[in-house]
């Protein structure tokens, strides 16, 4: 027991952020299970979902702030432009990389497992039923994509406004070619007239930080919202429903989770273990909060400001290396994200008796590998992707319909796995470039 008032509050204190937030995703998945037990769907709608939005909202608040902030300092402070570019090689590279290494685990695992044959045909036809409305959007979004050029990406990476694509957390790959664009005008010009800009988003990134800091203070309620909500969502008042759809692709769940737990098991230990001396369990220990956070949210972009911090303060990631790859890799590396397409891909293909050749899989490597550096950091842009993937492939895209019932939950999981990609570079990339700080086996508390 506490010995007094003060010491229970500074007990709290230092009660873990991790911890915090695993317990608010525990209640919430108790709560939303109860919900649909006794037909609060209603009443979660009303008032326990939007604590979980205003959270969201608050971290997708901060996110271009904290982008142009963090990548303009990253960058001025690499006072050598050689450096720059070379981190960023490397960086680009190891995302390229593991994103690759993402796919073809997922497509080993769906073509030994083969869970699309386990779809009955009854099942089939009534997810086609309920989900047509959302296949069609994708499919529409889809079409857009197919009729742009080949170099349409690179074009799009150059924003005509900065303004307007700020205004826009789907287009943060803009704003993260905008801030390295002017960092590196900023190290270039002399250092007089530089330094007032300098400190401005030095002072900018404090601010920001701070910001993040008292935003967490809610996460444990913010995530408590967001997991009621999802469950409300796939189940609304008939619980029943929830575990029917998910025992009908339990076996496709299963397929793409076990991926990402290989992926996440063996790719990442491997990197940290050949490319840098951080132990393996302090650094999954180190980045818990931010993969919770991710779990809960669905969004890379609006867990950047927590995986920046624990990078920083309990990983031992220098500032200026984690300015620059974690921003970077929140717009570009979907290692999670990645895998889950290939394996959707293939098991719409299955689920609907259609065979794939070897020339018809590469093309989904090469396609998810290449779509994904585009995608928004943001929940759903995954389906996106999945589609055009799907069409390049001839597998009808009328097939989303067969994932979309458990996709708000995979989707969960490849975020937390996508956020975990980006702290492993980044740990790694410092390593390289000896910048990291923290002594092995210790950290911060955030």
């Amino acid at each position: 027991m506490c010995r007094d008032s003060r010491s229970c509050v500074c007990a709290v204190k230092r009660f873990p952020l991790h911890w915090k937030i695993l317990i608010g995703m525990l209640f919430g998945v108790v709560y939303g299970l109860v919900s649909a037990t006794v037909g609060w769907g209603q009443f979660t709608s009303n008032w326990v979902a939007p604590f979980g939005d205003v959270f969201l909202n608050l971290l997708k608040l901060i996110a271009v702030p904290l982008i142009v902030g963090s990548i303009i300092t990253g960058v001025t402070s690499l006072s050598d432009i050689r450096k720059l570019s070379r981190i960023g090689g490397t960086t680009i590279v190891i995302y390229i990389g593991t994103t690759a290494v993402a796919i073809t685990i997922g497509l080993l695992m769906v073509n030994v497992l083969q869970p699309g044959k386990a779809v009955p045909y009854a099942l089939q036809q009534q997810l086609q039923a309920t989900y047509q409305d959302e296949a069609a959007v994708g499919m529409n979004q889809a079409e857009e994509e197919k009729s742009r050029g080949p170099l349409q990406v690179f074009v799009d990476m150059i924003p005509s406004n900065i303004i307007g694509a700020a205004g826009d957390n789907g287009n943060m790959l803009n704003v993260v070619v905008f801030a390295i664009l002017f960092g590196l005008a900023l190290a270039m010009v002399p250092q007089q007239q530089a330094k007032p800009l300098i400190d401005v988003f030095a002072s900018l990134m404090a601010v920001t930080i701070k910001i993040v800091q008292l935003i967490m203070v809610m996460a444990p309620i913010g995530v408590f919202g967001l997991i009621a909500k999802t469950i409300n969502e796939v189940a609304a008042d008939d619980i029943g429903k929830a575990f029917n759809l998910l025992g009908a692709l339990g076996f496709y769940c299963l397929v793409v989770i076990g991926g990402l737990l290989l992926h996440v098991l063996i790719t990442y230990p491997f990197l940290l273990k050949v490319f840098s001396s951080v132990s393996i369990l302090h650094f999954f220990y180190a980045i818990s909060p931010a993969q919770l956070l991710g779990f809960s949210t669905s969004s890379s972009a609006a867990t950047l400001p927590v995986t920046m911090e624990v990078c920083q303060k309990r990983v031992g990631v220098s500032k200026e290396i984690s300015s620059f790859v974690l921003p970077l890799g929140a717009t570009i590396n979907m290692d999670g994200t990645a895998l889950y397409q290939a394996v959707a891909a293939v098991f719409i293909a299955q689920a609907i008796g259609m065979s794939l050749d070897i020339g018809a899989q590469l093309q989904i490597l090469l396609t998810a590998v290449f779509a994904s550096i585009g995608a928004a950091a943001v929940p759903g842009a995954g389906l996106i992707i999945l589609v055009i993937i799907l069409e390049s492939i001839g597998v009808p895209a009328a097939g989303l319909a067969l994932v979309l019932g458990v996709d708000r939950i995979l989707d969960m999981c490849r975020t937390a796995v996508n956020v975990t990609g980006d702290a492993t570079v980044a740990t790694v990339v410092a390593s390289m470039e000896n910048s990291l700080s923290v002594p092995e086996g210790k950290s911060q508390e955030i």
